[in-house]
């Protein structure tokens, strides 16, 4: 794979939570811009809720039974080496149950104190909370790090915190970052 770099990986699991690691490692590989991104397509027997979340939490492009016929695989590979998400319809009806199970509005919660920063605000303030470096924040936003900087810049203002260590604490104390079980 590393000599190769292919755009997609086809992984097959007999057991829950295998293969997570390397979906996980391929996911986080494709964050240095200096390599070309693998996507993976898992395959499954049985994939439970739970398993499902973790795959596409880990970083997974596809899921698929392993029963799909193979014009199927094949539309399947190729979506998943663009980039785009690829979900089996027994996956996307357990996603789309899940997602009604939540009522009527599923978003979470926003904390009050956060309600006068703008989306990308916060995104700067959870990755500042979970202990980003500048740059690479700016790499994973796809922004400047002049933009991050001016980002910064007013979530201070508007939260009138000091330095980045209140910004890291107020990160957790809003429950934008949660602590690592």
């Amino acid at each position: 794979m590393r000599r190769l770099r292919p755009d997609a990986l086809l992984l097959g699991t007999a057991k829950p939570g295998v293969g997570l690691d390397l979906v996980r490692e391929l996911a986080a590989k494709g964050d240095d811009l200096s390599t070309r991104r693998t996507h993976c397509l898992v395959f499954y027997q049985e994939m439970a809720h739970d398993v499902i979340v973790e795959l596409l939490q880990a970083g997974a492009r596809g899921l698929l039974s392993r029963d799909s016929d193979s014009e199927e695989v094949l539309a399947a590979a190729r979506g998943v080496a663009r980039g785009r998400t690829v979900l089996s319809s027994e996956v996307a009806t357990k996603l789309v149950d899940w997602f009604c199970d939540f009522g009527a509005d599923p978003r979470p919660a926003v904390s009050p104190e956060i309600v006068g920063l703008t989306e990308r605000e916060r995104e700067v303030l959870t990755l500042m909370g979970q202990g980003v470096s500048i740059q690479d924040a700016s790499t994973l936003l796809y922004i400047s790090v002049s933009t991050i900087r001016t980002h910064l810049h007013r979530i201070r203002h508007k939260l009138d915190l000091r330095d980045r260590a209140q910004m890291v604490a107020f990160a957790y104390q809003t429950g934008l970052v949660r602590e690592a079980a």
